[in-house]
């Protein structure tokens, strides 16, 4: 079963040290993250990884990579979220039924087909206005995503704690967010 709040990481975005705001994250309760450090070299994103399950020892918690099926099944993580455009769904679940493997979609349609593929989850975005991302898609075309979808969808982008219901209201899943759990 997914949790309903999934966190997502973005060390530049972080105020405090990595590691610090992971143990952070979990002390808070959250269960499911992504590590996403698409900038990183192969060996350190593999050696941040590691460190993170360390860090997760002795919680209840989901490690999801992001489009690093090699390292999830290096590390044993528990899935692999692929972007729009990333890896094709099918063969990955084929392979390895019980890796969970989430789709990043902006449109009913990419859900659809990730449904179809065999996607455990999608992630809907973006809710509202984030800088450098694609125009919001606004809480009601996701009113009408999640009515739509046959599995658990998670809403990202532009939510903080004054949007937050009217996006739960929704009917969503849960909820994706770098910094939304960190204040």
């Amino acid at each position: 079963m997914l949790h309903k709040f999934y966190f997502i990481t973005d060390r530049k975005k972080f105020k405090k040290p990595f590691l610090d705001t992971i143990k952070e994250v979990l002390d808070k309760g959250i269960r499911l993250f992504q590590i996403r450090e698409k900038d990183l070299p192969d060996n350190e994103l593999f050696k941040l990884t590691e460190d993170v399950l360390k860090i997760a020892e002795g919680y209840d918690v989901k490690i999801i990579i992001n489009s690093r099926l090699d390292i999830a099944l290096l590390l044993n993580l528990d899935g692999v979220h692929l972007p729009e455009n990333g890896l094709p769904i099918e063969p990955i679940k084929k392979k390895f039924p019980n890796l969970i493997v989430g789709k990043s979609c902006h449109s009913l349609e990419c859900g659809l087909q990730a449904y179809q593929d065999g996607a455990d989850y999608v992630f809907i975005s973006p809710i509202f206005q984030v800088e450098g991302k694609a125009p919001p898609i606004g809480v009601e075309k996701l009113r009408e995503i999640v009515n739509k979808l046959p599995l658990p969808v998670y809403a990202l982008g532009g939510i903080n704690k004054y949007n937050v219901q009217s996006v739960l209201d929704t009917g969503v899943y849960g909820i994706a967010s770098i910094r939304y759990f960190l204040d």
